[in-house]
């Protein structure tokens, strides 16, 4: 047993002329890579991986189709994940794995329905009404009167958008089905907001997302699985189109979340909000540059509108006061 230290620095029942202990210095543990990454360095890479995954993932809708291909992003991504994660459900209480589960489902509706809407509409497009999802969070937490003023350019933004044509394959009007998807992938990422923070809370590291994704893979399975395989199965390249699927995968949603989960542990909500704001202006210039798709000056104009209500909501709220 050792024994408490008086002031003079000797143990009770000791003498003064004993040999002192050595003192072992504390050990600081050295930063991770990711420590020493800048956070919004980290938030605006998540963006880039995100809309690099989603057009690069447009090759593969040809042969496994879009349900196809995104159920092999999803059970890549998963089998990724779990590997790395390791995450257990022991112990965890029913409102935790519901809300798990829901995240989940969320993910896998927003990439499913985001995947079928780019192949009808322009990739900065689907991307800037999606975006309307965790604005509409963003506002509806508010109650400041200047808020409705942000929502209202938000809905103009979207309003020129939609009606200034600049679709696809050089037509004068965007789809119609490719819209409403866009809207319910703005649906699933409200939701996914919603539920991001509980299962944040509820599990360490990266377990949390690794079963989000997992249950994504299984919810979207049975829409796409069948597809994948008969696209597999059928074609005279499955080894390459494999690789390309797990090319995807690791940009997103692996490489996107991770990186996501990592600035968020370092940066504030208003800051991860403002650099936010800046991800269909990362979808317009993907788009651009990997599958050629251009934006007319009004559609540019709403897209403008809704980065700006973005900013400008993030930029106004006032902070949460401390619990």
């Amino acid at each position: 047993m050792s024994g408490t230290l008086n002031q003079s620095g000797d143990s009770p029942g000791t003498t003064a002329d004993a040999p002192a202990q050595p003192t072992v210095a504390p050990v600081t543990p050295a930063p991770l890579l990711s420590d020493r990454i800048p956070a919004p360095l980290l938030a605006i890479s998540a963006m880039f991986t995100v809309q690099l995954g989603v057009a690069y993932s447009t090759s593969l809708f040809g042969p496994l189709g879009v349900s196809g291909a995104t159920s092999l992003r999803l059970v890549i991504a998963a089998v990724v994940l779990l590997a790395l994660a390791r995450p257990g459900l022991a112990g965890k209480t029913p409102r935790q794995l519901a809300a798990v589960a829901l995240l989940g489902v969320a993910s896998g509706g927003m990439t499913l329905l985001f995947a079928a809407s780019i192949q009808r509409i322009p990739m900065g497009v689907t991307s800037t009404i999606e975006f309307l999802g965790p604005l509409g969070v963003a506002l509806a937490s508010s109650r400041r009167l200047s808020h409705a003023g942000w929502a209202a350019l938000a809905g103009l933004g979207v309003v020129l958008l939609c009606l200034a044509g600049g679709g696809l394959h050089g037509s004068n009007h965007l789809n119609r089905l490719g819209l409403l998807f866009a809207a319910a992938a703005a649906l699933c990422w409200a939701v996914y907001i919603i539920f991001t923070k509980a299962v944040g809370q509820a599990f360490e590291g990266f377990q949390g997302l690794a079963v989000s994704i997992s249950v994504a893979a299984l919810a979207v399975l049975p829409v796409g699985g069948a597809s994948a395989w008969h696209g597999l199965q059928h074609s005279d390249r499955p080894w390459q189109l494999l690789a390309q699927g797990v090319g995807v995968a690791l940009l997103f949603p692996v490489a996107t979340y991770m990186l996501e989960m990592t600035a968020l542990r370092r940066l504030t909500g208003r800051v991860y909000g403002v650099l936010t704001s800046l991800e269909p202006g990362v979808a317009v210039l993907m788009g651009f540059l990997v599958l050629g798709q251009k934006l007319v000056p009004v559609q540019l104009i709403g897209l403008a509108c809704v980065v700006a209500a973005s900013l400008a909501a993030t930029i106004t709220e006032r902070p949460s006061r401390p619990e």
